[in-house]
């Protein structure tokens, strides 16, 4: 195969500029060529006449010969150029041979520029995307995430940043938040995807409700344990508009694709309040708070003893999703209604970890 063969090869596989291309490859032959012949001042470049990698050395014009390595004799150089003079300089075709160590470092080199060129297009293309949601298709379940098709690039979704309880499968649709996007490919993996963060989540309001977008409505505070529930808080900027109701949608219409996304994962959406006590009352929710006071940085909240497990939740889940929404540390006690014997013992303090 010819040479130019090889570099129109590539630029069609990999979309490379057909210049950049040409310079990467003589970068990496001139590489050889300086391994082998450290002490001569050579010049690689490619001659697309000829199809052929052409290899020049310089030489000092010299009226006697000391170092045929490096000199011309003055008679010879004036073979190539009339004018030349004893004590200038002139590249030459130069004959000498490489071996397969320098072939196999030219080639490394060459691979190495091309990884880097095509990293930081890679970059260039999806650092503006960084932060926003994506569409892709599933093309490789691995041990530690799956690989996922940006047309032609590839992504990965770590296992750690994905919903619990998803289901890779390959050639299936999916959306993710381009997480991050690396200078440079780290474990061959230079871009990141999420679908556990409250960011992907806030992203998928951003799409799915216009008000939103519009910013109409606005999401004040997002709080999620990826695969079992989230919290969100927002408030309106038009009055005529119920933040909730907007969000939710007529019988939940609003919001049935978003939590089709996230499976089996709910999402409870609030009014935000300044009023701290109100707000805490709506993150309890689906409980009913009977009183709620602060103090010294905890909220001390009272509820029904039949209201109890619905304020924790599944292992504390609900309880201390409210408690990273709104802030502060919850202490649960009975409702005022209930002994006073019994109302030290019930009890229960949840920390804000945020």
């Amino acid at each position: 195969m010819k040479l130019a063969d090889v570099i129109d090869e590539l630029v069609e596989e990999r979309g490379l500029d057909r210049a950049v291309l040409s310079s990467i490859i003589c970068e990496g032959m001139a590489a050889a060529y300086e391994k082998r012949y450290p002490d001569l001042a050579l010049r690689v470049e490619y001659d697309k006449k000829s199809d052929e990698i052409v290899v020049q050395i310089e030489k000092e014009v010299a009226s006697t010969v000391m170092d045929e390595e490096k000199q011309i004799s003055l008679k010879k150089a004036k073979f190539i150029d009339k004018d030349l003079e004893a004590g200038q300089l002139v590249w030459l075709p130069f004959d000498g041979k490489i071996g397969r160590i320098e072939i196999l470092r030219a080639k490394q080199i060459i691979a190495s520029k091309i990884r880097k060129v095509e990293a930081t297009a890679i970059y260039n293309e999806f650092k503006s995307k960084e932060g926003t949601i994506i569409h892709g298709v599933i093309h490789k379940c691995e041990r530690g995430g799956v690989v996922v098709k940006l047309g032609d690039n590839l992504a990965f979704l770590p296992k750690t940043l994905s919903i619990p309880g998803d289901k890779a499968i390959v050639g299936f649709p999916v959306r993710a938040l381009l997480k991050e996007v690396l200078i440079e490919p780290r474990n061959e993996n230079q871009l990141i995807l999420d679908r556990a963060s409250e960011l992907f989540l806030q992203r998928l309001f951003e799409l799915e409700i216009p008000e939103i977008f519009e910013k109409l409505v606005e999401i004040k505070k997002v709080v999620r344990i990826p695969g079992y529930k989230s919290k969100m808080a927002v408030i309106s900027n038009d009055p005529n508009i119920d933040p909730v109701g907007t969000c939710v949608g007529v019988g939940g219409s609003r919001i049935k694709p978003i939590l089709k996304e996230l499976g089996t994962e709910k999402i409870d959406v609030i009014v935000w309040s300044d009023n701290l006590e109100s707000l805490i009352k709506d993150a309890l929710k689906p409980a009913e708070i009977s009183r709620v006071e602060i103090e010294n940085g905890v909220a001390h909240v009272w509820l029904d003893e039949d209201q109890r497990s619905l304020a924790i939740g599944k292992m504390g889940q609900n309880i201390a999703l409210a408690s990273r929404l709104t802030g502060v540390s919850i202490q649960l006690a009975q409702s005022s209604q209930s002994s006073n014997e019994n109302e030290s013992e019930g009890e229960q303090v949840f920390q804000d970890n945020d």
